[in-house]
């Protein structure tokens, strides 16, 4: 099931994609496993993006096919959740990116563990995160980046939050295709998540400080 996943996936088959995925929900299969399936064939599509095997019309493709495998696992990420909320957290895609899929898997898994998620979308300019960190007293912001070129944007936008007197009451993360320990010092972010699961044991831990 996995390697089958994660190459209709890559292999870009939307109809076959979404058809497995609903079959093993519909059976009872663990919606975590699919998102980590998801987290690997999203790795794979950005290798090939990155060596100009795929294009951007590929990636919106990419894009559509894991937007209907989330909409699918939800509801059962989200089953017997409470609403309270946990605490604030603002979430974007930095300024020259454009790639939403693993930011919003990390929202859906975020607001389903009782965090209130504040999105700021995609190509989001450091102001903005700065802005909206201040609006809501946000204690945690996490960053998201697809491409490697959004590691300098990432770095510039710490550096912003830095300079506007909020670094040191807000805990920031990490996340994208690429994304490892070296980036997470380069940027100067607290930590960095390998998938949503991930961020969302951060979020707990952080929050709980």
């Amino acid at each position: 099931m996995s390697e089958d996943l994660i190459g209709l996936i890559v292999d870009l088959c939307e109809k076959e994609a979404i058809d497995l995925v609903q079959k093993k929900i519909d059976a009872g299969g663990d919606p975590l496993k699919i998102l980590e399936q998801i987290r690997t064939a999203m790795t794979k599509v950005g290798e090939k993006f990155e060596s100009k095997e795929f294009f951007l019309p590929d990636l919106i493709m990419s894009g559509e096919i894991l937007r209907q495998i989330t909409e699918i696992l939800e509801p059962k990420l989200k089953a017997d959740i409470k609403a309270q909320s946990l605490g604030k957290i603002v979430l974007g895609t930095v300024f020259g990116d454009i790639h939403d899929i693993g930011k919003d898997i990390v929202k859906f898994m975020l607001e389903s563990n009782g965090f209130e998620v504040h999105d700021l979308g995609v190509n989001v300019p450091k102001e903005k995160f700065v802005e909206k960190i201040k609006e809501l007293d946000a204690k945690i912001v996490g960053l998201s980046g697809f491409l490697t070129l959004a590691y300098d944007t990432m770095k510039e936008t710490i550096e912003e939050i830095k300079n506007a007197g909020l670094r040191e009451k807000t805990k920031i993360m990490i996340g994208g295709g690429q994304i490892n320990e070296d980036v997470r010092k380069y940027v100067g972010a607290d930590s960095y998540g390998k998938d949503a699961i991930e961020a969302v044991a951060l979020a707990k831990e952080w929050i709980s400080e």
